[in-house]
């Protein structure tokens, strides 16, 4: 697939597959038996991924997908019940519709992963079903509070189980404010990278799609920032790299 493209934003029944097909997410889903859709809905207070703009990604995968493969539709809410803020902004919906399944990660079957480049958890509770799927990531683009940009990589915050991270008196995932976001966003993207990215910055006039840090440093262009003053951005810039020129025979 392209590194990376944008697109001016006319509608998402037109635009979202003119850039899937741009950057040929067509030939790539038939090399893959699950796909998991990740969108952002982290509460009811928060902006989400257009149920609209995930309707036109799944449409697309379904109809492009390898036979028999799984498409998922897959999130780990923050303080929420996720299947039903998933009914409520139209997300179960859409898979009724298309014959796909919805994941609550929050519940979800985990591995333990230990990683000597994490920079402050010991070890990462990650959900079973990512480790062999083609992850593609559907954040809104958004200034936010927490993590500065919500982008391909923020959104992937989703993807720590609350079982695992809820606080002790708390639904939410307190656990993971232990240290700032930026931390917790760099640790969760080592486990997994999204292997594609599709951002609706549509509110700016323009779709995203392509590799997830790639797409997340032209976002932040989008909102009129720069992607070096946007921390976890850097911190994944700098220690990608990193880990890349030790060890140049492995991809992140």
């Amino acid at each position: 697939m392209a590194k990376g493209i944008s697109i001016k934003f006319t509608n998402y029944s037109e635009t979202i597959p003119r850039i899937l097909k741009l950057i040929k997410l067509d030939d790539e889903l038939k090399k893959h038996d699950r796909v998991v859709l990740k969108p952002f809905a982290r509460d009811y207070d928060s902006p989400y991924t257009s149920p609209e703009f995930l309707e036109a990604v799944v449409k697309f995968c379904v109809e492009n997908k390898k036979p028999n493969a799984e498409i998922i539709i897959a999130e780990g809410s923050d303080g929420e019940d996720t299947i039903e803020l998933f009914e409520s902004i139209g997300y179960k919906g859409i898979a009724e519709k298309y014959s796909v399944a919805l994941a609550d990660l929050n519940k979800a079957d985990v591995e333990e992963i230990s990683s000597s480049d994490f920079m402050k958890f010991e070890s990462v509770m990650y959900p079973k079903m990512l480790k062999d799927s083609f992850i593609i990531s559907l954040p809104k683009l958004f200034e936010d509070e927490e993590t500065e940009m919500l982008g391909s990589l923020a959104n992937m915050i989703g993807v720590f189980p609350g079982d695992y991270y809820r606080g002790f008196f708390s639904s939410r995932k307190n656990k993971l404010r232990k240290w700032n976001m930026k931390y917790a966003i760099h640790d969760i993207i080592r486990c997994k990278m999204p292997q594609l990215a599709v951002i609706d910055a549509s509110e700016k006039g323009f779709i995203l799609a392509g590799q997830s840090l790639e797409m997340d440093k032209q976002a932040a262009k989008v909102l009129g920032r720069e992607w070096k003053a946007i921390e976890h951005l850097k911190i994944a810039d700098e220690r990608f790299q990193e880990v890349e020129k030790k060890t140049p025979q492995q991809k992140v």
